[in-house]
This record gives structure tokens, C-alpha cells and sequence, in this order.
């Protein structure tokens, strides 16, 4: 494929890394500069690498600069060219199966070399060939419709040209609810350095490619403010109180951290407590064995995401899969996919690494994809064990292709393990209260 790509100063680095990883695959790359990380405007180089797009000089697009939005805007202005900012897989993914986005922006303030080499390769290996995206690509591409779609909202709802029923509005009103308001699973607790003791630690992570560490209860020290919103602040063990949840929602809105992430009993307190914040609400379903029956996961699912979360992590039914009965664990995810999709949740799949064999670990990530998840995880943190970078490289392996993300948590005792987890394909690293690193990566240097 011929691309275009093009940056400003503050994405210079990250370009030459993506212009290796290119030429690696054999793509023909036209380079529109800048060239040095000396000072420059983004809007020039975006329009370059928008208007060789639009010209047919490029079948794509990428552009790199501090958060890849302004960059974005610029692009847009160019008449044939549907620009898409993407910050992780799945946002990518969403750009071209939904919008048929020919230039790719990105924030290379934040996100690190490894993450966005997948995030380009996602964006190349989509299509768009669902007929109704199509068709409304279309439509943004004719200029966004007739006459009814430019009408107020309300206004068309009054009128009975859109029949909206009570389940519907009820849907509308739970997601109003959850923006006004508004993820990730447990992790076991591994002693070591956290983020807010090891904070030059964590950046390496998110040099690496990380996009999200997990921060418990139980962390000392602050977290810096430039790494509060790769955090899941998390509290799910069994004896927490509603004194130590409103400790890490304060301690939350305090460090905008990404997300907290609790169990269900706690999200609407949660949530309710982040209203106004970014800070996004997460909760477990069928936590942590994973045996409840599909229909009651369902149920648990819309309940939390009615109560306010926007990421939802699911634990299979472990016994099923072992036994072969792959109907019944394939139904069993779907109940919580198609909950998160009504629901506009993220769905991660927490697999439970420890008690399952190679071939079933590629068995429950298949139907994984199938069921469309976000993501595949490994671990509860209440098995017998948790992530290797060998089970990681598996999992991305099965999953990469259909732009799902995978998630190490558990069994991080290294930096030089986590290092291999996210060279291997992990977005996201959990180590209980902390990135859990022992005292190898104080003497280690992210490569």
C-alpha cells in the first residue's frame, strides 16, 4: 500500500519509528515531513498529508503530532478525505469498519511506539464492508443526509418521524446518565515499587506501548499528573467497605485517573461519585469463578452499566470450556457483548490463564472474537496463577487480527516480563495496588 504520513516536531520520533515498522512490511511511504524535532505548525503537515491523500498520490493516511486532534480537524477540511484520530486498537478498528477513514491521526503524547505500530497496522488490515456503514459513509460523504436528519433531535422525536420506544428512551436516558457521570479487572497483589513510588518506571511502560496500569487502595505515593490517565484506579477485594470505595473515587477525581473499577455492588456509588469527572466507572460480572449462568451475566451487565459503568470485565465459565462445551461459553460471552454494545461498554474477557491449557486458551479467544469483544485478559487474580508473556503472545496472536486488545494482569514479577507482555501484544499491564515490578526495573531502561 502507498501512504502518506507526515508529522510535527512533538511527533517526530514517533513518525521514524512508524517509517521502520512500515518499510519492514514493504509498504511504499511518502514522507511529508517535518523533518527535525525543531518547532513547526501541525496544520501544514496535515494538509499535506491530507491533500496527497485526496489527490490519489496515497491510498492512506497518518499523521502524528502531540494528540493527534488538531491534526485531525485540519485533514477534515480537505474535500475527500475522512481523517479519524485513533488512541487505541479499538478506536482505529471503529474508524474504518465504520467510517471508511482514509488518514489516520495520532497523539503521540499519548501513545508509545509499540501501540501505535499495532494501531497503524489495524487501521491498513480493516475495511469497511458492512452495508450500512457503507451507506453512511455515504451520506457524510454527500454532505450528511436529507432534511431529517438536520432537524433538532427533539423536534423529530415529537413529530413521529423517529418511533422511539420505551425500552429505547430508557436506553437513551441510562446513557445520559452514564456520560453525566462518567474499567478493568482484578489483579492479584504482587509486593514491588507502584506507580506513584516508581513513577519513571511507569513511563517506560507507556513508552513500551502501555495503555493502561492498574493503582490500588493500597499504593503509596503520588501518582504524576502526565500518568493519571493511563491509571485503572481498583478496588475488589471482598472486604472492601464503602469507606475504602469512596477513598479511591476521592483519591480518583483528585489524580483524574482513567477509570475506577469495583464490584457491582459499588457503581452506581462510584459513578455517582465521578459525576462531572472524566474519570470512567468499571465493574466485574460473574466475578471472580465465572459459573453464573449467561442470563444472570446479562442481567449483571446492563444493571452495572445502567448504574453507570462504561467497561464491563467478564469472567468465562471455565468448567464449560474445559469440558468441550465451547455453545454454551460462545453464549455465555455473547450475553455480556451484546449487553456492552446496547449498553456502549467496553467488554474484556477474562479467560483465567492459569487453569487452562495452550489449545483452550486459543479455543476461548476464538469465541472471544466471535462474540466481538474488546478485549481477552488473562486473569482474575483469585486462580492459582496469573499472565506469562508466553500466554500473551497466544492470545495476540489469535485475537490481533480482528483489532481486539489483550490485557497482562497477574504474574508480572519483572520488568523484563512486563517489557516481553507488551512487546508480545499487551495494551494494558494490571499488577494488583501497583505496576508491581521488582528492583530489576530501577536498573532497567525501557529499549
Amino acid at each position: 500500500m502507498k501512504i502518506a504520513i507526515g508529522s510535527d516536531h512533538g511527533g517526530f520520533e514517533l513518525k521514524k519509528t512508524l517509517l521502520a515498522h512500515l518499510q519492514g512490511q514493504g509498504h511504499e511511504l511518502l514522507d511529508l515531513g517535518c523533518d527535525s524535532t525543531n518547532a513547526v505548525d501541525y496544520p501544514k503537515y496535515a494538509r499535506l498529508v491530507a491533500e496527497a491523500v485526496a489527490a490519489g498520490q496515497a491510498e492512506r493516511g497518518v499523521m502524528i503530532d502531540g494528540a493527534g486532534i488538531g491534526s485531525s480537524m485540519v485533514a477534515n477540511k480537505v474535500p475527500g478525505v475522512r481523517a479519524a484520530m485513533a488512541y487505541d486498537l479499538s478506536s482505529a478498528r471503529n474508524g474504518r469498519e465504520h467510517n471508511d477513514a482514509n488518514l489516520l491521526t495520532l497523539g503521540a503524547g499519548l501513545i508509545g511506539g509499540n501501540l501505535a505500530a499495532q494501531i497503524v497496522d489495524v487501521f491498513l488490515t480493516t475495511d469497511c464492508t458492512e452495508p450500512r456503514h457503507q451507506r453512511r459513509v455515504a451520506m457524510i460523504v454527500d454532505g450528511g443526509g436529507d432534511a431529517v436528519s438536520q432537524a433538532a433531535p427533539a423536534a423529530l422525536i415529537g413529530s413521529g418521524l423517529i418511533d422511539l420506544s420505551e425500552e429505547d428512551m430508557g436506553r437513551i436516558v441510562s446513557r445520559l446518565e452514564g456520560l453525566l457521570g462518567g474499567g478493568s479487572g482484578a489483579d492479584a497483589f504482587h509486593a514491588g515499587p507502584c506507580v506513584g513510588s516508581c513513577p519513571t518506571t511507569a513511563q517506560q511502560f507507556i513508552e513500551l506501548g502501555a495503555r493502561r496500569l492498574t493503582h490500588g487502595l493500597d499504593s503509596p505515593g503520588k501518582v504524576p499528573e502526565e500518568l493519571a490517565r493511563y491509571i485503572d484506579h481498583t478496588i475488589l477485594k471482598p472486604d472492601a467497605t464503602l469507606e475504602m470505595v469512596q477513598t479511591i473515587v476521592a483519591e480518583a477525581r483528585e489524580h483524574s485517573f482513567r477509570s475506577v473499577c469495583v464490584n457491582p455492588c459499588w457503581v452506581k456509588t462510584v459513578a455517582e461519585g465521578l459525576r462531572g469527572t472524566k474519570v470512567l466507572t468499571c465493574s466485574v460480572v460473574g466475578f471472580p469463578l465465572g459459573a453464573a449462568t449467561p442470563e444472570i451475566k446479562a442481567m449483571e451487565t446492563r444493571k452495572a452499566i445502567r448504574d453507570g459503568a462504561k467497561e464491563i470485565d467478564m469472567v468465562i465459565n471455565v468448567g464449560r470450556l474445559k469440558g468441550g462445551d465451547d455453545d454454551y461459553v460462545l453464549r455465555d460471552i455473547l450475553a455480556v457483548t451484546e449487553a456492552c454494545r446496547d449498553g456502549s461498554a467496553v467488554c474484556k474477557v477474562i479467560i483465567e490463564t492459569a487453569l487452562l491449557t495452550d489449545e483452550e486458551k486459543v479455543r476461548v479467544c476464538e469465541l472471544a472474537k466471535r462474540a466481538r469483544a474488546n478485549f481477552v485478559k488473562t486473569s482474575t487474580g483469585f486462580a492459582s496463577g496469573g499472565a506469562t508473556a508466553e500466554d500473551i503472545a497466544l492470545m495476540a496472536s489469535v485475537v490481533r487480527g480482528a483489532g481486539m486488545e489483550v490485557k497482562a494482569s497477574g504474574g508480572i514479577r519483572s520488568f523484563t516480563d512486563a517489557k516481553r507482555m507488551i512487546d508480545a501484544g499487551a495494551t494494558r499491564i494490571g499488577a494488583s495496588a501497583s505496576i508491581g515490578i521488582v528492583q530489576e526495573a530501577k536498573q532497567s531502561t525501557a529499549s
